[in-house]
Formats: structure tokens, C-alpha cells, sequence
């Protein structure tokens, strides 16, 4: 059978047709290399248009590469980052950002809804202050976060408290950040500098857009650099044209916040069709485009064997459940069609 690859990750869907466009039209003639051209250019003020302030913008061509740069950025390898026992940076990063941060440490704190509590952080930093110790120096969380709940501003701005006590730079992991603007109706300048933010990883992968994710420095003094650690990480591109386009596209005109709210309300669908049957959970809130659910081991395997394909790695975050991911080119019919698998037979899955 075919597998049915719709609902395992955000990252399986292609190119938004804007993005697509976008691609072809950079796609025309000569330009310069390197970033030094009009797409990357307009990219970039599109960017400080977005979040209201004068910002520093780099593109590089994956997630990871975007959180360990600028995880490198923020601290020295004697440094820790704080974040939680469920980011992405600690379970699925092969350890990318201890090797360019030289050795920097990971400080973990639980997490059961994938958001960090200002008393978790607080502990972390407050656990010792000897030579002998890590020195805590950057809060990295994530939003919307790995289990598919939402960081308020209210709640960024309770960690911000907590990370200016502890003298902390804030990163954010921002692959599904426009989800989570999307989510909560806010100005992104909300969920960012305005909540202390230094520095986030913008996802453009996963929002339908070509290899490209977006670093942007909130505190300008903090990039001066940058550029030298993407030359040597291989993450400047020569063609640069062809990450910065689809930004323009997608910016410019507020593409990025409809394809986004298309996702989380595809999520709400899902969520909706499969909590009506039996023997179903809902284990996480849906509040942006993860659904998280506990499946009988049977409907599991049947649901296999008719093809769709899922992810099972959540641990003791689900108690073994299972993620199903919407994005920019989920279908009503898709929803459909994974529901109705799951009616079959009704309540034998109880």
C-alpha cells in the first residue's frame, strides 16, 4: 500500500504555491551571491516590517544549523542552556548545539506540557554558583513547543522576569512560530523582543517555504559576527536568492499567518474527529498544529497497515501516544479519510 504521509510531520508537504512562484522568479537571470541581492534584501525588511523594529536577519538552510548558531552566539562552552526535557535542541539535534557552542551544556527542566515554569528556571539557576559548575547563561524555549501547546505573552514576560534575574539571554525555537501567532491572534512583536526574546529561529521549512529558516537578532549587538559563523558552519549560501525569495512572498503580503491558521484549524478538525472515538485520548491540548493522542494498540497497527504513517516518540511526555501533524497543505479530505480508518469496525478500538 501507498503510505499516506499527511499527517507525520509538516516537513513531508512540498512548497506552498506562493513559495513555488516565488522560486521561479528569483529563478531569472543573474544576481549576486551571497545574500548580496534584492531578494534577500527585501526579505530582510520585510522581516523588521513583521515585528516592528530594526532587527538583524540571516537565512541558513536548516532548523538545526538556526538554533546552534545562535545558541553558539549566545554563550561560551563553560555556559548552560536552560530549557526543556522535550526540545528539540535536546532530543533532535545530535548534540549540534554542544559541538558549535564548543561544549556548552544542556540544563534540563520537566516539562509535561512542553512549556518551562518560572520556578523550574529558577531552580536550574540557583542550583550552584562555584568555578566547578556550568554558569548559566542562556533560556532557550520553544513556541509553538514540542508538544504543540502555546507560550502566552503573559508567560514569556514571567520568564523573561526569571531570566533577567539570573542574568540570561533568551533564545527561541521558533520552526512553528508562526502557528503559534496564528494560535494566540498576537503581533509577533509579542511573543518576541517585546517578551525579552533575543534571538529566534523562525521556521520556514515547515511553513511551506523552500530549505530556508530565518535567524533574527532582536539585540543587533549580539549578531556583529554572525555572519562568520555561518561561512564557517557552511551555512552561507551562495545562492542565497533561492532562501530569502519565498520569504518575500510569504511576508510581504501575509501569506505565512493565513497558511499557518489554515494548519491549526485543520488540527482542530483532526483533534475533533478522532476524540469521538472510542478508546481514543486527547493527551495535549491542541493549540496549534499537533495533535497528540493515545491510540489503542490495535487501531495503531490497523491504521498502519492501511498506509498512514505517524509518529510515536513523545515517551513519558504521552504515556506512549502519538502525534499527527497538520500544516499548510492538509486537506479537509485527508481528515476524512484518516477518521473514517479510524471508525472501522467502531468500537472494537475500546
Amino acid at each position: 500500500m501507498t503510505p499516506k504521509f499527511a499527517f507525520a510531520s509538516d516537513n513531508t508537504a512540498g512548497l506552498s504555491p506562493i513559495a513555488f512562484r516565488a522560486l521561479e522568479a528569483a529563478n531569472s537571470g543573474f544576481s549576486a551571491s551571497y545574500g548580496d541581492d534584492e531578494w534577500t534584501y527585501r526579505a530582510s525588511d520585510a522581516m523588521r516590517a513583521l515585528f516592528e523594529t530594526d532587527c538583524d536577519v540571516y537565512f541558513v538552510a536548516t532548523g538545526t544549523a538556526a538554533n546552534a548558531l545562535a545558541l553558539a552566539t549566545l554563550c561560551q562552552p563553560y555556559h548552560a542552556i536552560i530549557a526543556s526535557d522535550c526540545a528539540h535542541i535536546e532530543t533532535d539535534e545530535c548534540s549540534a548545539p554542544e559541538f558549535f557552542s564548543g561544549g556548552a551544556k544542556l540544563w534540563l527542566a520537566p516539562a509535561p506540557n512542553g512549556k518551562l515554569t518560572p520556578a523550574a528556571v529558577t531552580h536550574l539557576v540557583s542550583r550552584r554558583n562555584d568555578v566547578h559548575y556550568q554558569c548559566p547563561r542562556v533560556l532557550s524555549v520553544t513556541n509553538s513547543t514540542e508538544l504543540g501547546t502555546v507560550y502566552r505573552p503573559e508567560e514569556l514576560l514571567d520568564l523573561r522576569a526569571e531570566a533577567k534575574r539570573g542574568g540570561l539571554r533568551i533564545h527561541m525555537d521558533g520552526a512553528r512560530f508562526s502557528n503559534a501567532v496564528a494560535s494566540l491572534g498576537v503581533a509577533p512583536r509579542a511573543l518576541t523582543w517585546e517578551a525579552g526574546v533575543d534571538v529566534l529561529c523562525f521556521g520556514g521549512s515547515k511553513a511551506g517555504l523552500s530549505l530556508s529558516e530565518a535567524v533574527v537578532f532582536f539585540d543587533r549587538e549580539l549578531s556583529r559576527e554572525f555572519a562568520f559563523r555561518c561561512k564557517q558552519s557552511g551555512q552561507l549560501l551562495s545562492k542565497m536568492r533561492y532562501a530569502s525569495s519565498s520569504w518575500v512572498a510569504t511576508l510581504e503580503n501575509g501569506y505565512w499567518l493565513e497558511l499557518a491558521q489554515h494548519a491549526n484549524a485543520c488540527a482542530r478538525e483532526l483533534a475533533a474527529g478522532l476524540a469521538a472515538i472510542p478508546g481514543v485520548r486527547l493527551l495535549q491540548p491542541v493549540e496549534s498544529n499537533a495533535v497528540f493522542v493515545e491510540l489503542p494498540a490495535q487501531l495503531n497497527s490497523w491504521l498502519r497497515e492501511r498506509g498512514w504513517r505517524f509518529y510515536e516518540f513523545i515517551g513519558a511526555h504521552g504515556g506512549g501516544g502519538c502525534r499527527f501533524m497538520c500544516c499548510w497543505a492538509t486537506r479537509h479530505e485527508d481528515i476524512q479519510a484518516l477518521v473514517t480508518d479510524c471508525n472501522w469496525s467502531g468500537s472494537q478500538w475500546a
